[in-house]
C-alpha cells in the first residue's frame, strides 16, 4: 500500500504518512534513524543488528523517491544507505509502541542515557 502524502516536519523531526485506509502514522526521525533497514544497522543476518545510539538530535535532510516502491530518507547524520519501502513504513507505524518500548530496552540494558531532544551531545 503507498501512502497517500508524506509530510516532513523538521522543527519537530517527525515524518508523517497517510495511508489510503486513512491512518496516518507521525513517526520520529530518532525512530526511523535507528530502525533503519540498512546494513549498517540490521547486519547482514540474524544477530548481526548494531544498536544505534546518540541519535536523539537527528533529522531528516531529504526525501528521495525510489521507484514506485520506497523512499530513501537523507538524515544529518550523513546516513543515507537504507531503502524504506512502503510494507516496512506501514510497519514501522503500526507496530511503533512496541518497537520503540524494544529499541528503549536495549538502550538501557547497554547502560546508555538518552539525551533530552535538542541536548548538546
Amino acid at each position: 500500500m503507498t501512502p497517500t502524502n508524506i509530510a516532513l516536519h523538521q522543527t519537530s523531526r517527525v515524518l508523517e504518512l497517510t495511508w489510503p485506509d486513512g491512518i496516518t502514522h507521525t513517526l520520529s526521525c530518532e525512530y526511523l534513524r535507528v530502525s533503519s533497514p540498512s546494513a549498517e544497522v540490521q547486519g547482514h543476518g540474524p544477530g548481526q543488528e548494531k544498536l544505534q545510539l546518540g541519535k536523539e538530535n537527528v533529522n531528516i535532510k531529504a526525501i528521495e523517491p525510489i521507484g514506485h516502491y520506497a523512499v530513501k530518507l537523507v538524515f544529518d547524520d550523513n546516513h543515507d544507505s537504507g531503502l524504506y519501502g512502503w510494507d516496512l513504513l506501514r510497519g514501522l507505524g503500526d507496530h511503533y509502541e512496541e518497537n520503540w518500548e524494544n529499541y528503549l530496552k536495549k538502550c538501557e540494558d547497554a547502560g546508555y542515557v538518552r539525551k533530552a531532544i535538542g541536548q548538546i551531545i
